[in-house]
């Protein structure tokens, strides 16, 4: 084996990740595409599995740009859903925590006894 083929090799191999790379692309945006109907979406399966370079490429040509709308829109989602999480969590203390800040407060003077037993029920009721 020569050093040519070795590079020719390297070659054709990222030509073939880099193609199902986008199949893989193409067709997690079929799925995501909630405006698409069923049967459209098969069609471009269909075609996908007898004529995958064309109609790839059509593809491509032909809904880019909606592609990079729907990937940005899922991936803002994901975020928006990943920071309510984190700030969620974070926020949340356990009752005994609640409690337990509350107690300090009162021992400070900061809180009235009556504002100290409002806090602890809202922190038991959790």
């Amino acid at each position: 084996m020569s050093f040519w083929d070795v590079v020719w090799f390297i070659i054709i191999s990222f030509a073939f990740v880099a193609y199902l790379m986008m199949l893989f692309s193409i067709v997690g945006d079929l799925f995501r595409d909630s405006e698409t109907s069923g049967f459209v979406k098969a069609i471009w399966l269909v075609a996908l599995l007898f004529l995958p370079l064309l109609t790839a490429l059509v593809y491509v040509i032909a809904r880019g740009k909606g592609m990079a709308e729907r990937t940005m829109t899922s991936r803002a989602a994901a975020q928006k859903q990943q920071e309510d999480y984190i700030k969620q969590v974070a926020s949340s203390a356990s009752p005994t925590d609640q409690i337990a800040q509350a107690s300090a407060l009162l021992d400070k003077g900061s809180i009235s006894q009556s504002e100290f037993d409002t806090l602890k029920a809202k922190a038991l009721a959790v």
